[in-house]
């Protein structure tokens, strides 16, 4: 049987729901929890990021594949949060969430930047 992302976020999210729950943690600080835990991987893309460009003069230079883990790394841990959050329906609300949210973008055609002399 084929697995999905869907089917790993799940397992996922069940994993971490009964750790937390040995830990005698309830639902609401879990899921503010992982919420924290989205945030300590974006900081970390971040950190991929500067790293990639070269602008931390204390340190040397990472490859972009660093950061396009990191950035895997995020989306991976959001993922979770939904389905432990939402665990009955997080790919349905994902996608009901994603149409909502892009149609503005996808329906508006492509994106038109201003020259110089309109934004003046």
């Amino acid at each position: 049987m084929q697995d999905t992302v869907w089917d790993t976020i799940n397992q996922l999210a069940r994993r971490f729901n009964e750790h937390d729950t040995a830990l005698g943690l309830g639902q609401e600080e879990q899921w503010g929890l992982q919420v924290l835990k989205i945030a300590e991987e974006t900081g970390e893309a971040s950190q991929a990021v500067i790293g990639a460009r070269g602008t931390n003069p204390r340190k040397a230079t990472a490859p972009w594949e660093d950061a396009h883990a990191e950035v895997a790394d995020v989306a991976i841990t959001a993922l979770v949060a939904l389905a432990r959050m939402r665990p009955d329906d997080a790919a349905e609300y994902l996608d009901r969430h994603l149409a909502a949210k892009s149609a503005k973008f996808l329906l508006a055609g492509p994106a038109s930047v201003p020259t110089p002399a309109e934004s003046a």
